[in-house]
């Protein structure tokens, strides 16, 4: 895969592409102050994606200055309210930090080896025995993508829909993740298993199932019990085949074409399974900053494994940074404050993102949500993501 793409691809691909204050200690934080008054610049590079063509957008900021959230666009189509700044959006592909971090946990545990075959794990699903548990986290498994493999060449090998009136058709569609594991077994690997990077859905989907198999629970049930009842997450939930919203939330919307003819459906509802825990789970800007900030500060997982979490692969280049095992560390030059760790998500009508410096300390979280536009969005979306990042993580404007 041709590295300079790769961060668009993960963007426009639905995921192949995207506690708080009382655990810090020593930190009162204010309230969330409204619209943007205090951090006028903030609510500027939010109004940016509006601008390019996005429907909505809210967004949460947590530093030195305190807990800020803002908003642009609409809630919905055709209607003049914002966004609320605590409503529930799917995440995509952020869920594969959550899932990263349930097996390092069981790392930890000692329940499953990091450099350990998963097929010594998963013995039915015919998996190449060289790949192992790392390889799974980090992308290098070789393990083909069941949402379609983007090939050297610029060709695409499909694997099940995922866009277009065929995904149209099927949003509400039950896959079973043994069957999305087993489409990508039956195709040729992208390599051998350590020889390479790519970004695969796929393996994702087989880390669920060995947090299923070990535990022998549903990955609902470690991740209630692990992270969302110890982190008072209360509006974050692995949905399953459940294609419903909580309440609040803001529609999100799918612009496609079929037979020459432009579509705009509303696809707030739809069944995720197609995704699977690579991009299923639902939350808030509020739930993404307790979790991250507690993951990066180190009270999820040993320092050790945080460490193996930061090693980022020198072929995983792209426009969130470099790779490491279930999240990008990604450097955003002089005068910024370092390295941020991140895990954006996408999946059709929403991008999710999820930043943190490496304390936990400050920390950005958004939902956007996909109107009717028929062109700029994913092209304007880099920009817009790096005005923003340096407005925040710099302290300073930064132009496009």
């Amino acid at each position: 895969m041709n590295t300079s793409l790769r961060g668009t691809k993960i963007f426009r691909r639905a995921g192949v592409t995207a506690l708080a204050a009382t655990l810090l200690a020593g930190v009162t934080m204010p309230t969330a102050s409204a619209a943007g008054r205090d951090r006028p610049e903030v609510q500027q590079a939010i109004q940016e994606f509006v601008d390019a063509g996005f429907a909505g957008m809210q967004l949460r900021l947590r530093d030195e200055r305190g807990e800020w959230t803002g908003a642009a666009g609409v809630r919905e189509l055709g209607k003049t309210a914002k966004p609320q700044t605590d409503g529930h959006f799917r995440v995509g592909s952020t869920s594969k930090n959550f899932t990263t971090t349930l097996v390092l946990q069981l790392v930890a545990e000692g329940k499953v080896g990091l450099d350990s075959p998963v097929a010594g794990y998963l013995p039915r699903l015919g998996l190449d025995r060289r790949i192992t548990t790392r390889m799974l986290l980090q992308h290098t498994s070789g393990l083909f993508n069941h949402t379609g493999q983007y090939n050297p060449d610029g060709t695409v090998t499909p694997g099940i829909p995922w866009a277009g009136q065929e995904w149209v058709d099927k949003r509400f569609h039950t896959y079973q993740p043994e069957e999305l594991v087993r489409l990508s077994v039956s195709k040729p690997p992208v390599f051998e298993p350590g020889a390479g990077w790519s970004y695969s859905n796929t393996n994702t989907v087989v880390a669920r199932l060995l947090i299923e198999g070990v535990t022998r629970h549903p990955i609902a049930e470690e991740l209630e019990k692990r992270i969302l009842r110890p982190l008072k997450m209360h509006d974050t939930l692995s949905p399953g085949a459940w294609a419903g919203m909580p309440k609040p939330y803001a529609h999100a919307y799918y612009h496609y074409e079929n037979a020459g003819e432009w579509k705009t459906i509303d696809v707030t509802h739809q069944n995720p399974t197609w995704i699977s825990s690579a991009g299923d789970m639902i939350s808030t800007t509020k739930d993404l900053q307790t979790y991250f900030s507690a993951l990066q500060s180190g009270k999820l997982l040993p320092a050790s494994l945080m460490a193996e979490m930061r090693k980022t692969h020198p072929q995983s280049d792209s426009l969130y940074g470099r790779y490491g095992l279930g999240q990008f560390s990604q450097d955003l030059g002089p005068g910024c404050v370092g390295t941020v760790l991140n895990h954006n998500g996408n999946v059709n009508g929403y991008v999710a993102l999820m930043y943190s410096t490496p304390d936990g300390g400050k920390t950005l979280t958004a939902s956007i949500t996909t109107g009717d536009s028929a062109a700029g969005p994913a092209q304007a979306f880099p920009a817009a993501l790096n005005k923003l990042l340096k407005t925040v993580f710099c302290g300073k404007k930064a132009s496009n």
